[in-house]
């Protein structure tokens, strides 16, 4: 059982590789959205203001460095957690990568990022003025983004690997 939790340093790479992919992907295609509708989704941005309680006197995201680095440093982790949870899943014998099972995960992951941004937002003492409306289902969204990205990439280096 611990070899399933605790993955052998080749597998961690897949893990690693999967998880960033994943994230940058997302992150890209938030970008792009932001971008496009002019309104303010940039989820690391919005992550790091709120992780490190620098909301501006007006509602706004905070431009510090620590802000900026705590935000992008957390999506990352979260990202690659969630790629270290899909490997568990699949190592345990539940589903396996492709392309049904990574919409089956963007689905959950994305439900589980719209409870987790609800709540973040309920709780915090100071959260930014952010359009909930459109933020959360775009966020349920780009998971699917995310975790099609991170299987598939999970493939591509696990096929490397196994062969």
């Amino acid at each position: 059982m611990i070899d399933k939790l605790i993955p052998t340093n080749q597998w961690l790479s897949v893990i690693l590789v999967s998880g960033i992919t994943g994230t940058a992907v997302m992150t890209l295609c938030i970008y792009v959205l932001n971008h496009v509708t002019k309104k303010v989704m940039n989820v690391t941005k919005i992550l790091g203001t709120m992780i490190t309680c620098e909301t501006t006197d007006d509602g706004k995201l905070s431009d510090s460095k620590l802000s900026v680095i705590a935000g992008i440093a957390a999506h990352y982790a979260i990202g690659i957690m969630f790629a270290y949870g899909y490997h568990l899943l699949w190592s345990a014998g539940v589903g396996a990568p492709g392309i049904w099972n990574g919409l089956l995960l963007g689905f959950v992951s994305g439900i589980f990022a719209v409870i987790f941004w609800f709540t973040f937002f309920a709780i915090h003492p100071f959260p930014p003025h952010i359009e909930l409306k459109s933020y959360l289902p775009t966020l349920f969204i780009t998971h699917f983004v995310f975790a099609s990205a991170t299987v598939a990439c999970y493939i591509f280096f696990s096929d490397k690997l196994l062969t």
